[in-house]
């Protein structure tokens, strides 16, 4: 007995986002061929980060479509495959400036591009800061990126009608905002001290959204919806399904940035705590550490979080000190809540098969997860 293709493999949708992928790609290695062969390994890098991940976006965007009655077989069909492309290429951009931001070492695995770019000037003996060329070159790409995202919405929209079009660009468009607002709140977060708990935990709250449940999980359905002319209300009811989801699936990622592992991951343990990231796991963590007294927590979790010189032991210690508070478990339960509610609106929807089904497995691959 065989396992269910995943959501994302099915009707060639992996193919069909691909496919866009790569001759975006092409696009670009010959235009930049053009202008200079020096800016190769900015293609080659660009091709790289669009070459990995699961297609999340991409696969809620389309089902959601599906759901609200598109066809495939059609025009339409290939050219929400395109809009799938756009917000793969829109996630490249964002994490080749995270990663700039959060000063990271790796990506899935692999060095980070402004850690290979810096590499790339040590081995070539070039002049100046290594650092700086790397974080430079890993600025512009997240630029390309975005010009790149740009441009393959653009050229989707001319297959849609002209209102859906129009709708799903109001999406698109507030996506993007949202996402570098939520980047900027979370720098500003790692920079401020810690404050009160409420405050904490809403500020950990509001980059969640953000930053990520909206981006990940709520936007990719409405515009799925909205590509396929849905009205308002089905857009609400969208929305009420995607931020209880979306939410979920990164309170589970902030589970795994402490507890994961990292062959699973794709990232070193204890990168978050090396960063600060102030999640909504640290300020539970620390919330019941004050409520219950225990000083030795507080000053553990607010001396070693954004400490980049914790060794491997260290990190192992702090997790075990968050985990000791019971906040996992409150996590946990958030998730679970949130999931739940997910569920019984998409339950209330009354989206017809395949794209109900299909839907309800990518909800339990966003929060069911490992990596």
């Amino acid at each position: 007995m065989t396992d269910a293709p995943a959501p994302v493999d099915l009707v060639d949708l992996r193919a069909g986002v691909d496919a866009a992928l790569a001759r975006h790609v092409a696009r670009l290695r010959a235009e930049v061929a053009a202008l200079s062969p020096d800016g190769a390994p900015l293609v080659d890098a660009v091709e790289s980060m669009v070459s990995g991940g699961k297609r999340l976006r991409a696969a809620f965007c389309y089902w959601s479509w599906r759901a609200h009655g598109g066809t495939p077989g059609t025009p339409q069909e290939a050219a929400v495959h395109r809009v799938g492309a756009a917000l793969e290429l829109f996630q490249a951009a964002a994490l080749f400036h995270d990663d700039v931001m959060d000063d990271s070492d790796t990506r899935r695995g692999r060095p980070a591009a402004h850690r290979a770019f810096a590499t790339d000037h040590a081995r070539r003996s070039l002049l100046g800061d290594g650092e700086r060329f790397g974080a430079a070159a890993a600025i512009l790409l997240g630029d390309l990126a975005l010009v790149a995202s740009e441009r393959e919405w653009a050229e989707a929209a001319r297959a849609l009608p002209q209102d859906a079009a129009a709708t799903a660009r109001e999406v698109f468009d507030l996506m993007r905002t949202e996402v570098t607002v939520g980047q900027y709140l979370d720098v500003l977060a790692q920079a401020l001290p810690w404050g009160d708990d409420d405050g904490d935990e809403r500020r950990a709250l509001d980059v969640l959204r953000a930053k990520s449940a909206r981006y990940s999980v709520e936007h990719p359905i409405v515009l799925g919806a909205a590509l396929a002319g849905a009205d308002e209300a089905a857009l609400a009811g969208c929305r009420r399904v995607g931020l209880p989801l979306g939410e979920a699936f990164q309170l589970r990622d902030d589970l795994l940035g402490v507890f994961g592992d990292p062959a699973t991951t794709g990232k070193p343990a204890g990168d978050d705590l090396r960063e600060g990231k102030r999640t909504v796991l640290v300020a539970r963590a620390l919330r019941r550490a004050r409520t219950t007294g225990d000083e030795a927590t507080v000053q553990a979790l607010t001396s070693g979080l954004g400490d980049r010189g914790l060794t491997d032991d260290r990190v192992h210690a702090l997790a075990a000190t968050i985990a000791a508070t019971g906040a996992p478990d409150e996590v946990e339960r958030l998730i679970e809540e949130r999931t739940a509610r997910a569920f019984a609106e998409i339950d209330a929807r009354g989206w017809p098969e395949p794209a109900r089904g299909q839907l309800v497995a990518l909800a339990h691959a966003a929060v069911d997860r490992r990596a």
